[in-house]
Formats: structure tokens, sequence, C-alpha cells
């Protein structure tokens, strides 16, 4: 056996491994927690529904870590898909929790298959990223727009936030912006307002068990469209970046892993289990330490999100009292770097302008036309202008 696989993990630990995991786990508690939140409120779900919710995707995206990088020794991050997160605030009013639960299901499939087959780049080839990336854009147009009102509506939270957020895009520090302004944006709510912490939960509710209804709406509004999103925006990503740091990536394992998680964390009532891009990109950073101990990174940010996800109880009733302008504050910041990622990939490229326009404006649109919501119109009308007209 190799001996970096005899090799303990208490010994590959140092102070920039550690340091990776923190932050990335940071990054995984106070991100995507707060769009499920968002999408759990848009569908009218109960307290003990969202907890599932929260439970599930804190604790098998852990898992789906916890497994990588002890198998592989690589920084692998396992999460679920913020961008799927707020793709979902689209759909949920349109679907019980049952038939989410189902289009949560064939998600993991089509994820799944995608591994075993070995089509990944195949496929994400012929549906041009320039496309995925539009619609991804149109979808969360809202939520950064809504950032300015939120900050009018509290101003103090509002300029600090913002201030740390250019302050640490500016001299480009360790700390991801989007992670200094959501930290700043809580830890200055909680010093200037008074609010009421009675709402923190305190009896202890256990994730539940649903039973999934399929049809043909939830798999063309749910599942085709989260599964693109997930390999284009999560997986194509975290791939690139563990190849710039020097590793052989398993990318079909990943996948496949990821698929049959992603099937058990539906049943209750979670969207996916997969790598994670932005967290997968900071741990296999060079900054993270030596290469054959990076993967420590992987297993901390995993312990912590693990931890965050049992706490679901607790939290879940305290961010549904928290006031909708500071919520919409958080997930304006959570999502601003990815929607200037996903503008930069749409318009840079001039071959399908006319299409990513198309796609983007029908994306942010919101229309729904035969149950079919807006992103799916935007990626099927996206893909075909980007196959017949050019410019």
């Amino acid at each position: 056996m190799n001996k970096v696989y005899n090799r303990g993990f208490i010994n590959d630990l140092n102070t920039q491994n550690i340091s990776a995991g923190i932050i990335t786990g940071t990054l995984g508690i106070v991100g995507a927690p707060i769009i499920v939140i968002e999408a759990a409120a848009a569908g009218g779900f109960t307290h003990i529904e969202t907890i599932s919710w929260f439970y599930a995707v804190q604790f098998f995206g852990a898992l789906f870590g916890l497994i990588m990088a002890f198998y592989y020794r690589m920084p692998i991050v396992g999460a679920h898909s913020i961008t799927g997160a707020a793709f979902l605030v689209t759909v949920t009013p349109h679907f019980t929790y049952s038939e989410l639960v189902g289009g949560f299901i064939i998600t993991g499939i089509i994820i799944m298959l995608f591994g075993i087959s070995g089509i990944f780049k195949k496929v994400m080839s012929w549906i041009p990223r320039e496309i995925i990336s539009a619609m991804l854009a149109g979808i969360i147009t809202s939520y950064v727009v809504g950032l300015i009102p939120a900050a009018e509506e509290l101003p103090i939270v509002g300029i600090s936030a913002i201030t740390v957020f250019f302050i640490l895009t500016k001299w480009n520090l360790r700390i991801p912006p989007m992670l200094g302004s959501v930290l700043t944006s809580v830890i200055v709510f909680f010093l200037v307002y008074d609010f009421d912490m009675s709402a923190l939960g305190t009896e202890i509710v256990l994730p539940i068990v649903h039973a999934p209804d399929f049809s043909l709406a939830g798999a063309i509004s749910i599942s085709i469209p989260l599964a693109l999103m997930i390999l284009s925006n999560d997986a194509t990503p975290a791939v690139g970046a563990l190849e710039r740091g020097g590793y052989k990536v398993p990318t079909n394992n990943i996948l496949t892993v990821s698929g049959i998680l992603s099937i058990f964390t539906s049943f209750f009532g979670g969207q996916s289990a997969n790598v994670a891009g932005m967290m997968t990109t900071i741990a296999s950073d060079e900054e993270s330490g030596d290469t054959d101990k990076r993967y420590v990174a992987s297993v901390i940010s995993s312990i912590i999100m693990l931890i965050f996800g049992l706490f679901a109880w607790a939290l879940v009733p305290l961010m549904f009292e928290l006031p909708e302008a500071l919520m919409a504050m958080l997930a304006g910041f959570v999502l601003i770097g990815v929607f200037a990622s996903t503008m930069r990939t749409s318009f840079g490229n001039s071959k399908y302008q006319m299409a990513v326009i198309f796609t983007y404006i029908i994306s942010v649109s919101g229309i729904s036309i035969f149950y079919v919501s807006a992103p799916v119109w935007a990626l099927l009308i996206g893909t075909i202008l980007a196959k017949v007209v050019r410019k």
C-alpha cells in the first residue's frame, strides 16, 4: 500500500490545511442553507419539512466529502448546490413536497448514470456552457437586485457588509468576500438590533423519510435542469480545480457516488449531495499546503457541516424569524459571486450572443407555461438558438 495511505490523519494536520478546512466549512454552513430556507419559505413548507431538508443536505453533503477525501486522499469537498437551491425557489411553489422528492430522486439517478456511463464531458460539451450560465444568471438576478433594498432597510448592516465585501475583493485576501460579508451582516445585526432569541428551537426534531411522487412534469421542470446545474456549476469547476492542483481526478466515480448519496438525500427532502465547486477550489489551492495533505481541508470542512446539520432543529426556527431584509441581504451576498461568474461566462463569448440574451431574458422573466418553469424554457430555447443562430 502507498505510504500516503499508511500515514495517519493526525500527522497530516497543519495550519494551512486546517485553515482551508475552516474557511470551506464556514462557507458551507453560511451560504447554501440561507437559500434552502428561502426555497422552503417560497414553497410554504412546515418547520419539520424544512428541518428535514436542511439536515439532509448538510449531513449527506458532509458524508460525501468524508468518503471521497479519505478514500482518494484528495481535497474533494462535499456539500449541496447553491445555484440548485436558488433554482428551487422558482419551482417549490408549483410542486408538493412529495413531488419535489420524486424530482430529486430522478436528479440523483441522472447524475449517477453520468458517472457510470462516462458521458459527462461529452454531454456537457453539447450544451454550450454560456447557455447554462445565462440561465443561472437569470435565476440569480432577483437575489442580487434584492440586496440593495435590503441594505436600504438595514443601512448599518448593509454598509458594513458591503464595505467588508469590497475590502476582501480589493486585497484578494484568503477569506472569500461572500463569506466575509455574510458573517459581517450577521454579527452587526445582532450587535445593533434587538432580536428575540427565544425563536431558537428547543425541541429536538428528527429528520423524516418522505414518500416520493413521480411525474413527467417533475422530471422536466425539476430533475433535468437541477442535474445540469450541479454538473455544470459544481462538478465542472471542482474537477478543473483538482486537475490544476495536480491530481488524477476520478471524475466518473465522483459523479457515481454523488448520484447514489443524492438519492438517499432525496428521501429526507434534500436535493443533492455533490462535489462543491467553490469549496473544492479553495481546498485544492496551493495555499492549502502540501498536495498529499490537502485532503485534510475536506475532512475538517465535512465535520463542520455535519455538526451544523445535526443542530438543524435549533437553527431553522431561528432563521425563519430573522427579518426578511436580513435574509434577502444574506442571499444576495451568497450569490453575488456566482452571479458575476455566470454573467462573465455568458456574455464573454460573442459566438452565442443572441442565444445568450434570449436565454437570460426568458430565465429572469419567471414565466411558467404548461407547468414548465422559466429556467427550463430558457435552457431549451437557448440551446436551440445556440445551435441554429450564432451572433
